[in-house]
């Protein structure tokens, strides 16, 4: 008995570790199968980086029979923000409460139809921002989608599942719709095209009516020959020759208002249209002394700040009479549902529906006569040419849930660029251009209402060079060959050439001592400083100047032997100007004789480097005598 007590203790002690290694195992593969099933989840979530609402499949008709073409759209795919009605879906609008009170849709939306019919293949519905009125592209009731391209910030609103579809490349194009910047700001925050057409261009049937004087049907692609394909059959446009833009127009203060640097884009956006239409095509504007002049109505509403020290800028005045538009508009069609069904809406919203209860029928029709001038002024300046270049959005894209999206200062500033396409009803198109601090940047281009053919063109044109120039600029950065203070120099003697152009003497020399300052070997900088100087006429205080100027320039050039012959050329007449008004106003003929002598000897007879420094160093001391004598 002993013995068996004995054997059955022995054997009895290997059996319990035995078995508690057993259920170790077991537990490990359990907590295995959990983390692996976890990542199949978060793996099905990213594949669509939660951007459907619903998903469904509208397919084409049936290809013409030979010889007819085919449709123009087969192959593509493409998405509709949850704002569009389709056939037996209800249209949802990014609010639970909505789609819970409206019944399914009984006709397909008039842009939607043409799509499909056109050959391309719908794939579903996309999340908007609450009712698609917000541009930051949250929502608390179906999720935020993940931006692609900025997974820690925002993608941007109101028709952020559509930029997102785009973007994570899960279609060729998508459809949102833009009041206030619904579809150029997730463009922009998502690295993608985006395209607003002119206002009335594209039928609204059987889209949410949020705004009915800013709404407008807009375009999402990653490739500009998709974007013109699916353009030209939205507009009914014939395809046939491009025009090249005769304007490239940079409105230099809406840039000012960009919070990273301009410098990279500049240059892309510079050397993109002087490769392509010529240095001449390049012009800058100062976009608030442009509204100042002809929008007049504009004036009836600038105010001061509290402290009266700063007054509204017309750009910001723009903001302001765009987003009293849009709240009143929304408020008065919804304003049955809001009462009747009382919807819990985000706290932002719902202050500025109430807001747009103290907003007058007279205000509101001030604040439209401002938009037909605003139209008229904007269609005069590009005409049937030009292209306005603007910032699309004034900053990076903001983190999630960041406080920034609550302030009135980024509302202001956003509002700002984005007015002036919703109030002129002109068409847009944002267009991503490299990245800062891991995020997209982007720029956007601006054509007359009824441009739109035209605009998709210009795209068209400069994209594939755009880009190629935005990827030689970063190459540049990374391995520490960035030029940032010769891009800048260049930037201001740009300026300072258009101002030179508008007779602006004193601008364009404050722009050119920018460029000197910030690159001092660069002749043309010296040679059109010294021009504009010239054009002033103030003869006697900056004689001294002229000649400094004249002489810096001219030994530079000597000293490095660098023959820039649009420089040479423009010192030569320099030079004779201000020899003609030294003749006139002070008489040293014999001064004269010898200055036209030695500028002569230094460039059409010395030959030899010895010979140019010494006359070089000869012309730079008889300037000094002379300035010193006078």
């Amino acid at each position: 008995m002993g013995l068996i007590t004995m054997v059955s203790t022995s054997s009895s002690s290997p059996t319990a570790p035995s078995t508690r290694a057993n259920l170790l195992v077991l537990l490990g593969l359990g907590l295995a199968g959990i983390l692996l099933l976890t990542r199949k989840l978060k793996r099905a979530v990213r594949e669509d980086f939660g951007a459907f609402v619903q998903k469904l499949q509208l397919l084409p008709p049936p290809q013409p029979a030979p010889p007819k073409a085919r449709h123009p759209l087969t192959d593509l795919t493409f998405a509709v923000s949850d704002v569009f009605d389709i056939e037996g879906f209800v249209t949802g609008c990014g609010h639970p409460d909505w789609a819970s009170t409206h019944g399914a849709a009984s006709k397909t939306a008039v842009v939607v139809s043409t799509l499909v019919e056109g050959g391309a293949t719908c794939v579903g519905k996309t999340v908007v921002d609450e009712l698609a009125y917000s541009i930051n592209g949250e929502n608390r009731h179906y999720g935020t989608p993940t931006n692609p391209a900025a997974p820690a910030r925002v993608p941007g609103g109101s028709s952020s599942g559509a930029a997102v579809t785009v973007a994570a490349k899960l279609v060729d194009f998508s459809l949102g719709v833009d009041t206030v910047g619904g579809v150029r700001v997730p463009a922009a925050f998502c690295g993608v095209i985006g395209f607003r057409p002119s206002y009335g261009a594209l039928s609204n049937m059987g889209m949410l009516t949020i705004s009915p004087s800013l709404d407008t049907v807009g375009l999402f692609a990653n490739d500009p020959d998709v974007l013109r394909r699916v353009g030209h059959v939205l507009l009914q446009l014939p395809f046939g020759v491009q025009r090249k833009p005769r304007q490239i127009i940079i409105a230099d203060d809406c840039f000012e208002l960009f919070k990273i640097p301009f410098d990279k884009l500049a240059q892309a956006l510079i050397t993109s249209t002087e490769k392509l239409f010529g240095r001449q095509a390049l012009k800058h504007e100062i976009f608030e002394e442009f509204l100042c002049s002809n929008v007049p109505s504009l004036k009836k509403f600038h105010t001061y700040k509290s402290d009266a020290k700063d007054k509204t800028s017309s750009l910001g005045m723009l903001a302001n009479i765009m987003h009293a538009l849009h709240r009143y508009e929304f408020s008065n069609i919804h304003e049955e549902w809001l009462k009747t069904e009382k919807p819990v809406l985000d706290p932002v919203i719902s202050a500025h529906l109430n807001d747009a209860a103290e907003i007058s029928d007279t205000e509101i029709e001030k604040y439209r006569s401002v938009r037909n001038e605003m139209r008229a002024a904007i269609n005069t300046l590009l005409k049937d040419d030009g292209i306005l270049v603007i910032p699309t959005t004034y900053a990076l894209p903001p983190k999630l849930n960041a406080k920034e999206l609550l302030s009135e200062d980024y509302k202001l500033r956003s509002y700002s660029l984005l007015s002036l396409a919703s109030l002129s009803g002109c068409c847009q198109v944002t267009i991503p251009l490299g990245s800062h601090d891991k995020c997209p940047t982007s720029i956007s281009f601006i054509a007359r209402q009824g441009g739109d053919r035209f605009l998709l063109d210009t795209l068209q044109s400069m994209y594939a060079t755009l880009q190629e120039q935005a990827d030689v600029l970063a190459t540049s950065k990374q391995s520490g060959r960035a030029g940032n203070p010769e891009i800048s120099a260049d930037v201001a003697k740009e300026k300072g050439n258009q101002a030179y152009k508008d007779k602006q003497w004193q601008k364009a020399i404050g722009y050119y001592t920018e460029a000197i300052k910030l690159n001092d070997k660069n002749a043309t900088y010296y040679s059109n400083r010294a021009a504009a100087y010239l054009e002033l006429k103030r003869y006697v205080d900056d004689l001294g100047r002229y000649f400094y100027e004249c002489c810096c320039v001219i030994s530079f050039c000597m000293l490095i032997r660098v023959f820039y012959c649009a420089a040479f050329t423009k010192l030569r007449l320099i030079v004779q100007k201000l020899l003609i008004w030294i003749k006139r106003y002070f008489l040293v003929e014999r001064e004269l004789t010898w200055l036209l002598d030695s500028f002569f000897c230094c460039f059409f007879v010395a030959q030899p480097l010895s010979l140019q420094v010494i006359y070089g160093l000869m012309l730079g001391f008889n300037c000094f005598m002379c300035t010193e004598t006078f």
